[in-house]
């Protein structure tokens, strides 16, 4: 979208506030288009490919990965950006980026890792997503991580909303990965991000609800029945069958969800439409300034939007299938955790290296967590069979 066709409360790509290592601008991109592409070709993005989103890759090709997941995040953020003349580069590379700093086995890993590290400041996906683009992509001649812009940077930090009370506030408690950054670059964790990084949380939202429902009734984990006695999802399996009585069920499936999908989206555009008429905010940092957020779903859908997620929880993330394989996981993580901080020479000669010449235990945990974080889920598996398996070869 050419500049001068964007709102004034979107993100200008002429009025960016740079990069923390500046860089001479590209003729043929915009700042952001520049931070999006960065993004895609990441190894932390590529890796994507083979983490877990609910199912473990091996247990099906059907089911979403992170990989796949972060796909349509980015879909639906650039289409809700665009009805309101925001920047879609922006909106994508924050939803491309939301889940860079997931772990092997998705939140049952991260769980996992949070526990290993109590010790010393925790573990957080998204503080690991601000550590993956801001530090561990080495491959710059001149900085460390991408370098992306302060836009970028603070749509990854505070797209789920502002992360101190207050300017100057205390930065206890903030994930360690954040804080630091933060000492070295002031993303204002007081204020909201701008209206793009509200754009793709709420993205996040309508991609893994439906999507979940999608491979939660592929897998079988509950029933067709079970799905239409939820709200919204109801309704949209009565039009179905009102429109279409004698449909196959596999169509019928996916005619409902999608059903449910398209009014998820057009409830979002029209609440935000009726908050930034009642805002009228002029510019990004009217946005940001904001005590509510702009992009937002009507009461009556968030309430929607809980049950199913309530029910999601219930019968699905918590399936006894599912939760045999985050009992496998979290032991695969935990004994992972533990092999290499007794013996960090294990690891690949750069971390062990940097494991090894760590200040103190938190400095070395550290290291430890961002090796296990980037693994894969077939990685971590093969690394903890070599590793306890007597007959397995290293």
């Amino acid at each position: 979208m050419d500049e001068d066709r964007l709102a004034p409360f979107a993100a200008h790509p002429s009025r960016s506030r740079g990069r923390l290592h500046p860089e001479e601008e590209s003729a043929h991109r915009s700042p952001f288009q520049r931070d999006r592409d960065r993004i895609i070709h990441s190894a932390a993005f590529r890796r994507l490919k083979h983490k877990t989103q609910v199912f473990v890759e091996h247990e099906g090709d059907y089911y979403r990965t992170r990989l796949t997941h972060s796909l349509e995040v980015a879909q639906i953020a650039r289409t809700v950006a665009r009805h309101f003349r925001l920047n879609e580069d922006l909106a994508e590379a924050v939803a491309l980026a939301h889940d860079l700093g997931h772990t092997p086995f998705g939140h049952t890993g991260e769980d996992a890792l949070d526990a290993c590290m109590a010790a010393h400041g925790g573990f957080d996906h998204n503080a690991q997503a601000l550590k993956i683009v801001t530090s561990l992509e080495g491959h710059y001649a001149e900085f460390e991580g991408l370098n992306l812009t302060w836009e970028t940077l603070e749509g990854i930090a505070k797209h789920n909303g502002p992360l101190l009370p207050a300017a100057g506030a205390s930065r206890e408690g903030l994930p360690d990965a954040i804080a630091a950054y933060a000492a070295r670059h002031d993303l204002e964790l007081h204020t909201r991000a701008g209206a793009e990084a509200q754009v793709a949380a709420l993205s996040d939202d309508i991609a893994y609800v439906n999507h979940d429902l999608h491979d939660g009734l592929r897998a079988g984990l509950f029933t067709e029945a079970e799905a239409e006695a939820l709200p919204l999802v109801g309704r949209c399996y009565s039009e179905v069958d009102r429109r279409y009585p004698s449909l196959a069920p596999q169509k019928r499936r996916h005619e409902a969800l999608r059903r449910v999908f398209g009014l998820m989206v057009d409830d979002l555009l029209a609440e935000t439409q009726a908050r930034l008429a009642a805002a009228a905010p002029g510019s990004m940092a009217d946005v940001q300034a904001l005590p509510m957020p702009v992009v937002a779903f009507s009461t009556a859908m968030a309430e929607d939007i809980r049950a199913i997620k309530g029910f999601l929880f219930r019968r699905m993330y918590r399936h006894w299938r599912v939760k045999r394989m985050r009992i496998k996981a979290t032991g695969v993580v935990t004994e992972l955790f533990g092999i290499f901080w007794e013996a960090p020479d294990l690891m690949p000669n750069e971390w062990a290296d940097a494991a090894i010449a760590a200040p103190d235990a938190t400095g070395r945990a550290r290291v430890v967590a961002d090796y296990i974080a980037g693994m894969t889920d077939r990685f971590a598996l093969e690394e903890h069979r070599v590793l306890t398996d007597p007959q397995a070869r290293a």
